[in-house]
């Protein structure tokens, strides 16, 4: 793909994350636009698969054209007016958290019993498998045993976000309704859901305090009620909550390997998850 140039003065930054920042066309209110901080072909991957994701129905916002401001790549969106995270609105208003994580968890649950054409996308276990030859900061011996036990994990044809932080739901509201989008889909792949709610666990139980104010603007209280409501409505009441947990903490600890790809640097408070489990 070769991006079209655009003029960054044509629009206004409104935020950024790990990779990039995003930004609203200035006169067009149905335009938005991501910048990734490094890496093109980060941009290219990310448009590539929005496309697919896309026309496959699964609810995300319409993606456009690869761009260049000269120094970075990105990607020109829909821009949904008036969304919100449900990271976000559960920090600005807690009282509502058992609500929100309830739709986020319908949300999921929706996406991961959504079958794809296997020969359209990745599978997470080959993802993850390229994750690993590529981390510096596990030894060959731990490698060897996560290896192992992401090829033990059960295989499924189904839809995964890959990087499922609830700051990546977001939803517009209008007359009451509220109509959910996934964002950030440059992990898209498919195969066990367990992949993917590992990361909802990370974000909402294993990060500090201060990360999570920062991060998803909400206490850490507040994210670990998220998460316990959030996991009563995906798995059901009648679910061994014990049992679950067991499984969660270990599919939690290898989300190390997309954290510590985007930190470049180790994060031995989630890898914590695999000590004594997998290795």
């Amino acid at each position: 793909m070769t991006p079209q140039t655009i003029d960054l003065n044509d629009y206004i930054r409104t935020g950024e994350g790990a990779n990039g920042a995003s930004y609203n066309h200035k006169q067009d209110p149905n335009l938005m636009l991501k910048l990734y901080f490094r890496h093109a072909e980060s941009a290219i991957k990310e448009l590539e698969l929005a496309q697919k994701v896309y026309a496959i129905g699964i609810p995300t916002p319409k993606p456009g054209n690869l761009v260049t401001d000269g120094k970075q790549t990105g990607i020109q969106f829909q821009r949904l007016e008036g969304k919100r995270s449900y990271s976000r609105a559960c920090g600005e208003e807690p009282e509502r958290t058992e609500e929100y994580a309830r739709e986020f968890a319908q949300m999921c649950k929706k996406l991961h019993n959504t079958h794809v054409d296997t020969s359209a996308f990745e599978n997470v276990k080959d993802r993850l498998y390229a994750l690993l030859d590529a981390n510096p900061y596990f030894t060959d011996e731990q490698k060897e045993k996560i290896r192992a036990f992401i090829a033990s994990a059960p295989d499924a044809d189904t839809a995964i976000h890959g990087d499922l932080q609830f700051s990546n739901g977001v939803f517009t509201e209008k007359d009451g309704v509220r109509t959910p989008y996934f964002i950030d889909l440059g992990d898209f792949c498919y195969g066990y859901p367990m992949f993917d709610i590992g990361m909802v666990y990370l974000c909402c139980c294993l990060n500090t305090e201060e990360w999570i104010q920062e991060q998803y603007h909400m206490s850490k209280s507040t994210a670990e009620r998220f998460w316990e409501i959030f996991a009563q409505e995906y798995f059901g009441e009648h679910a061994d909550m014990e049992e679950v947990m067991r499984e969660v903490r270990i599919y939690a600890g290898l989300k190390t390997l997309i954290i510590e790809r985007d930190t470049e640097c180790p994060m031995p408070q989630f890898r914590a998850m695999l000590e004594g489990t997998v290795y």
